[in-house]
């Protein structure tokens, strides 16, 4: 499969466990240093929880938890600073209101272990997301390559967290 709206735009690559994965950069509004969060009460296990990001409240998503990966490793000692390893991408997603259709903008916090790459239109190529071995087919757009030849995963990012949008 080679998307043409995927062929041409910018990605970004970022690391969730051994699993490289990419966003549209449309979609991405910042990345910030891993942020603490605070846990909300009932929220399933992959809601890692609340942050404050200048004055708004975003559901922060585990990314291993949300792609089925296995739980990062503990480190032996605990970190100097407060803050874990890795990063928030910040997303801005569609979403479309069930009672009158209308379209929202919704921030929303994927937690990574960290981001790798940004590719420009054209410096990849992206192939069909069939056998994907350990990767719910249903949460990939494509599979890419990029100019080294390393393979990474276009997320379908309305699949993986529309579902986590409505809870």
């Amino acid at each position: 499969m080679n998307d043409g709206s995927l062929a041409t735009a910018r990605l970004l690559v970022f690391r969730v466990g051994t699993l490289a994965c990419a966003a549209e950069v449309d979609q991405v509004r910042e990345i910030l240093p891993r942020l603490p969060t605070t846990r909300i009460p009932g929220a399933p296990p992959v809601v890692a929880g609340l942050v404050n990001v200048r004055g708004t409240l975003v559901t922060v998503v585990e990314g291993w938890r949300a792609l089925g990966q296995a739980p990062p490793s503990a480190s032996p000692e605990p970190p100097v600073t407060s803050a874990a390893p890795g990063s928030t991408i910040i997303l801005e997603l569609a979403r479309r209101d069930a009672d009158n259709g209308a379209g929202t903008r919704k921030l929303i916090g994927f937690t990574v272990d960290e981001v790798t790459d940004l590719l420009a239109g054209g410096t990849a190529t992206l192939e069909g997301r069939d056998r994907l071995p350990g990767v719910d087919p249903t949460l990939v757009r494509a599979v890419g390559r990029d100019a080294r030849g390393d393979v990474f995963i276009v997320l379908d990012l309305a699949a993986l967290l529309g579902p986590i949008l409505t809870t």
